[in-house]
């Protein structure tokens, strides 16, 4: 196995100061970890699906840049903004440096929105989610680090499939 292959690990954030700055440090942990992933993969491998269902290590990240501007900007923020689908699917224009810098720029405007928020009480602006709900920014929170983590866990299946890369 290559340098480039193994990567070195990082171990998760040792913030442990007050519950937002908290949540917010594991969030951009495994929202770094999603990237990581995907930076220098390449379009090819990157658009590969490496399972059945056809999902592929940028196809991820497509995914996640759309759950970051439903669930603070569209539903907690209520900004009258177009938010993306959730679908995995990849068009032609779609690359990889695209493809990140419109994740890292969904990642800088939602903690803007996070920074803003003085209670992670406070209720979303907008009912969401299957459930349909007005979520706190709490429960926000929690979930979209819930939900980057499963997906990193996929990307590291699927970038180690696809070029042999282990670790972060």
């Amino acid at each position: 196995m290559t340098e480039t292959q193994r990567r070195r690990d990082v171990g998760p954030p040792s913030s442990d100061s007050d519950e937002k700055s908290t949540l917010v440090a594991f969030l951009d942990y495994v929202r770094e970890a999603v990237a990581g992933k995907a930076q220098g993969l390449g379009d090819g491998p990157g658009r590969t699906p490496g399972v059945p269902s056809g999902t592929s290590v940028l196809g991820l990240v497509k995914h996640l840049t759309a759950a970051e501007h439903y669930w603070f900007a569209w539903a907690f923020e209520g900004a009258d903004v177009a938010h993306g689908d959730f679908s995995m699917v990849l068009s032609e224009r779609d690359s990889e440096d695209g493809l990140l810098a419109a994740y890292r720029s969904a990642i800088e405007r939602s903690n803007e929105i996070i920074e803003r928020c003085d209670d992670l009480n406070r209720p979303c602006a907008r009912a969401a989610g299957k459930a349909g709900a007005v979520r706190s920014m709490r429960w926000v929170l929690v979930h979209m680090i819930e939900e980057t983590a499963r997906h990193a866990g996929h990307a590291d299946i699927l970038r180690e499939q696809a070029d042999g890369s282990v670790g972060r």
